[in-house]
């Protein structure tokens, strides 16, 4: 059956790549982004002509996940329009790169904000509507980052994805007796098909960049050339796109928990299959297995 679904962060990247996935596989997505009618016009207006040729059926909605107001009327709009929501896909995020020191208090609450407290404003928004429903699921885009390897200079965006997924993992147990699933998908790093990179935000500090840049100059550059010569020619975020509408397909309670989509293999997979079976053994050992869902790591 079509999902009424609202993928978040979708002007580019994976969002706007899984928006049209789940479009041309028979779904009603809401692609959402800010300023649809300014800087976005171009991306929402491609979108909405995609969805004209597809199966399914793909809005552009305006929706800034650092906005309480945005996240409730952009919810508001796809209730009243459909009168449900069945999915919503986390994805809005930004990278910062830097020195960890140069990046302020008030930065790194920036970075925080978006790649965290943004899926918490959705979901305030959100769950309300799932929760009376009885069903839903919640598919959340982390990174490998989380428990793979990864280079220096990207703290304040390593540190904020994984308190996000740390929030995926506990609400997935305060979530299973209303009937919301969770899934979890883990990209690895894709050195070309998104705008992740040369989107990145840096600190203001440029003079403790500067410092740093006397003792680590050519590092990152060091660390892009070898991550290009280790991703293989098939290596495209659209598989990404692909494993979320494969979940979103799955009948439910037989999604997986935690996929993860790494062609450069950073190590995140091997740790996920033992995290995965330690924190389902606690569980078990705590007596909250009931509230344990999905098939584990795809």
């Amino acid at each position: 059956m079509p999902s009424v679904i609202l993928v978040t962060g979708a002007s580019t990247g994976i969002g706007h790549l899984s928006a049209r996935a789940l479009a041309a596989d028979g779904h009603t997505v809401y692609a959402s982004m800010r300023d649809v009618d300014g800087r976005n016009a171009a991306q929402a207006e491609g979108l909405r002509r995609f969805g004209a040729e597809q199966s399914g059926a793909l809005h552009a909605l305006e929706l800034d996940v650092s906005s309480q107001a945005s996240a409730d009327a952009a919810i508001a709009r796809v209730l009243a329009e459909q009168g449900r929501l069945d999915i919503v896909v986390h994805n809005a995020g930004h990278l910062a790169m830097g020195p960890t020191e140069a990046f302020t208090p008030e930065e790194i609450v920036q970075v925080l904000d978006t790649n965290l407290l943004g899926t918490q404003r959705v979901n305030r928004a959100a769950l309300p509507a799932m929760r009376s429903r009885g069903s839903g699921l919640l598919v959340w885009v982390s990174s490998t980052t989380v428990r793979g390897g990864f280079p220096p200079f990207l703290g304040p965006y390593a540190a904020a994805k994984a308190a996000m997924d740390s929030l995926a993992v506990t609400l997935s147990y305060e979530l299973v007796r209303f009937g919301i699933e969770t899934s979890i998908v883990v990209p690895g790093a894709f050195t070309r098909g998104t705008a992740h990179f040369p989107n990145a935000g840096r600190p203001a500090d440029t003079a403790t960049v500067a410092a740093y840049e006397q003792r680590y100059e050519g590092v990152m550059d060091q660390v892009a050339a070898r991550l290009s010569e280790l991703t293989p020619p098939e290596a495209d975020p659209q598989a990404v796109a692909d494993a979320i509408a494969r979940i979103v397909g799955s009948p439910p309670g037989s999604r997986p928990f935690r996929t993860v989509v790494d062609f450069i293999d950073d190590g995140a997979g091997e740790v996920t299959e033992v995290a995965e079976r330690v924190r389902r053994e606690f569980a078990q050992r705590v007596g909250i297995g009931d509230l344990l869902q999905g098939v584990g790591r795809s």
